[in-house]
């Protein structure tokens, strides 16, 4: 079971191309969004679609594979975990972001 434990799998479709930041050890991060949709019937009948938003961040060799292939509107999978963390504004107010650390990326459609 704790392979269970904040384990998240998306798919979606990229909301941006992938912003690209490379540390000064050489090492490579991709940030980036994908949006999730879900459809239902709400109570008059009528189609109704429920966009949710994520943000991921990858490193290293998925980084890589972002950066070479993901474009703004690719479908893709993902698989990584929860991860929460706080940091201050220019203005000094601090912050805080959930974001999905991307473990494995599977490029989905054509």
């Amino acid at each position: 079971m704790n392979s269970l434990r904040n384990r998240v799998q998306l798919i979606g479709n990229l909301g941006n191309d992938p912003e690209m930041v490379t540390l000064e050890n050489g090492n490579k991060l991709a940030k980036f969004s994908i949006a999730t949709n879900e459809t239902y019937k709400n109570a008059q009948g009528e189609k109704v679609t429920d966009t949710q938003w994520h943000n991921v961040v990858a490193w290293g060799k998925v980084a890589e594979i972002a950066e070479n292939y993901l474009v703004k509107g690719k479908e893709v999978a993902i698989e990584g975990k929860l991860v929460s963390r706080s940091y201050e504004n220019k203005e000094g107010e601090k912050r805080y972001i959930t974001e999905i650390k991307c473990n494995e990326l599977l490029l989905l459609g054509k």
